[in-house]
């Protein structure tokens, strides 16, 4: 399969990569040699870093636009809580996946994974939305919320 690096995935071309279920955002890279450890195996810092490229990249693409006129808020990880499957080594094809499962008025729970032909680690985070300035909790714009229901299949917490 050639796998077009850092571009979104199509949904078929996430089901041919191997994923159990096509997500609202996937992209794939290759596993390069300053992400080893001494093993010569993905280092666990390397694992935060494709986690949080995608994180970004998930609210940039797919939130934004939903504070259009608004401030767009400061967008902060407050938790999470990754499991490592399976190691990963030099270059290998793999792709990381980011979708909201929960979410409440100032916060979304989003949950990603890592596959390289199988699923080699996940992330369930908690993502709190502030004010630029970092001082309060910016609520979640209904237009979003509602598209978390609808696009990723998320329910709402109270």
């Amino acid at each position: 399969m050639n796998l077009p690096y850092l571009t979104p995935l199509a949904p078929d071309a996430q089901i041919a990569f191997g994923l159990a279920a096509p997500q609202p955002l996937a992209q794939a890279d290759r596993v390069r040699f300053s992400e080893l450890d001494l093993n010569h195996h993905v280092n666990n810092k390397a694992y935060m870093s494709w986690f949080e490229t995608l994180r970004v990249r998930y609210f940039d693409m797919l939130c934004l636009e939903h504070y259009d006129g608004q401030p767009h808020p400061r967008i902060v990880l407050r938790n999470a809580n990754v499991r490592f499957i399976r190691e990963m080594l030099a270059d290998e094809d793999y792709v990381v996946t980011a979708r909201v499962s929960a979410f409440r008025t100032t916060s979304f729970t989003m949950e990603q994974q890592i596959w390289a032909g199988d699923l080699r680690a996940t992330m369930e985070g908690v993502v709190v939305t502030l004010t630029p300035d970092g001082t309060a909790r910016l609520p979640l714009p209904d237009s979003l919320r509602a598209e978390f229901v609808t696009r990723d299949g998320a329910a709402a917490e109270t």
